[in-house]
């Protein structure tokens, strides 16, 4: 019995810091997001985290949290959710396959969290590394906006 009972204890320990994409928001898989963003010519917004990261789950919590947030990013970007220590398989618009733990490591994603905007081609727009803040999230969105219409106005 007490064995079964430091079991529970040990899975619901570790579930506190399970770091998946945040509850409430249309994250996919980055080969289906990256199809989305093609046919739909908009920007990606690409969350690289893994299995058992804090600062995931603090970003998670505290910044995804914000309803502003959820809209700004859910209204203007394709999501895309990427595990950058996982074996799953993606096939790229290209028909490359590639694991994400592949992907993370083109994208250079060897601390998590890492935060990218993506052109629908997968180039890199912007990227924040670490834990982000609410204002950090809504600074960028509004930096990453305000480039698009400069460069629209070029």
């Amino acid at each position: 019995m007490p064995r079964f009972v430091l079991m529970l204890l040990i899975t619901f320990a570790s579930s506190s810091v399970l770091a998946e994409a945040p509850e409430g928001y249309p994250f996919q898989a980055f080969d289906k997001a990256m199809q989305q963003a093609n046919s739909e010519a908009r920007l990606m917004f690409v969350y690289f985290g893994r299995y058992g990261c804090g600062y995931c789950d603090k970003t998670n919590k505290e910044a995804f949290s914000d309803p502003v947030v959820r809209e700004y990013y859910s209204k203007n970007y394709v999501l895309a959710y990427v595990d950058s220590e996982s074996g799953k398989r993606l096939r790229l618009p290209s028909g490359e396959r590639i694991t994400e733990r592949e992907l993370g490591t083109r994208y250079n994603a060897f601390v998590t969290p890492v935060f990218t905007f993506m052109a629908p081609d997968g180039t890199v727009v912007s990227r924040m590394v670490g834990v982000q803040t609410i204002d950090d999230l809504l600074n960028a969105h509004t930096q990453v906006q305000a480039a698009l219409k400069k460069a629209g106005a070029s």
